[in-house]
């Protein structure tokens, strides 16, 4: 597809694309209504050698965010009770037993996780219709995470753009187009089903911590799928995309006129939901030796009540 991309672009994918009321005027999961009971059903019977892919990163202080965008930060982790304090007698007059605990103090979208459909805005309005002041401090109480908490299982497919193009990465700024989608999964033998969990691989991830150093890895330049890759999904009627970037489209962006404008359409139109940061080396791997491209997928949100979002550590089971 041939789109100038800009705000008219937008505007035309958003009524083009839209799902509004496609799932009744209460619907706040969206595309992830196309995973049926048959299709879990049929999901689980990809389990072939009982092994198991973690997707996620590590919860730590040396993550991605080097504050580019929103003034997200690098999970803090705080011990609140400790072996040395149980030795030291800390808690025996006081909470009566020897124990640790700890706290965790994060963006919800600091890591690997799910954006909620509550996430992105376009004008006034959220997915399905429903007004964007339905967010305020008090949390998304609309299209919030925790409508999704027994959504995220189904078949999964990996889609290994950089293997396909026999590179170790695809380098900043590129745009995967989707006749190449459609051709790496016919290279791959594997065909893109209603209801799938599609993740792109673009290898950023693994270039980023090959080098040690994120860079601008979580706001800056990166891989990813063009604009056009709105009418892919919804033609495709997959559940949800992720990719081991930040924000699976291209970027720079293919416009200045906004930011992320794909995403202007996927979240607050089509309702598609959307996985990021997903750590894929070991799957690719996998998945090249053995030729299968397709798996079991299990990523569940913590149940976060109206969170825009959910760190996840989801799993590829084959």
């Amino acid at each position: 597809m041939d789109i100038k991309v800009g705000k008219a672009a937008i505007a035309e994918a958003s009524q083009k694309l839209s799902n509004w009321g496609r799932w009744g005027k209460d619907d706040e999961i969206g595309t992830l209504n196309h995973v049926t009971p048959e299709h879990i059903v049929e999901a689980t019977k990809l389990v072939k050698k009982g092994k198991a892919f973690a997707l996620g990163i590590p919860l730590g202080a040396s993550g991605p965010q080097n504050g580019l965008f929103g003034g997200r930060w690098n999970p803090i982790h705080t011990m609140l009770a400790t072996g040395t304090d149980a030795i030291a007698g800390r808690f025996d007059e006081t909470n009566k037993i020897r124990y640790a605990d700890d706290a965790l103090n994060m963006p919800v979208q600091a890591a690997t996780h799910w954006d909620s459909l509550g996430h992105i805005f376009y004008e006034d309005k959220m997915y399905n219709g429903f007004e964007a002041k339905l967010v305020d401090s008090g949390g998304v109480h609309k299209n919030g995470i925790e409508h999704t908490r027994n959504k995220m299982i189904g078949r999964g497919v990996l889609l290994d753009v950089a293997r396909y193009k026999k590179v170790d990465y695809l380098e900043d700024g590129y745009g995967i187009p989707n006749d190449e989608l459609d051709a790496v999964a016919k290279a791959q033998g594997v065909e893109i089903r209603k209801g799938d969990f599609v993740i792109i691989r673009t290898g950023q991830m693994e270039q980023r911590l090959k080098t040690g150093e994120w860079g601008g890895y979580a706001g800056g330049d990166a891989p990813g799928v063009k604009f056009e890759n709105c009418y892919w999904s919804q033609e495709k009627e997959i559940a949800a995309i992720c990719s081991d970037t930040w924000g699976v489209e291209v970027r720079p962006n293919e416009t200045s006129e906004v930011f992320q404008p794909w995403h202007w359409v996927v979240i607050p139109a089509m309702g598609l939901t959307m996985g990021e940061i997903f750590y894929l080396k070991e799957l690719a791997e996998d998945c090249a030796a053995d030729g299968v491209y397709e798996f079991m997928f299990c990523g569940p949100p913590l149940v976060i009540t109206g969170g825009t979002g959910s760190p996840i550590n989801p799993q590829a089971i084959k």
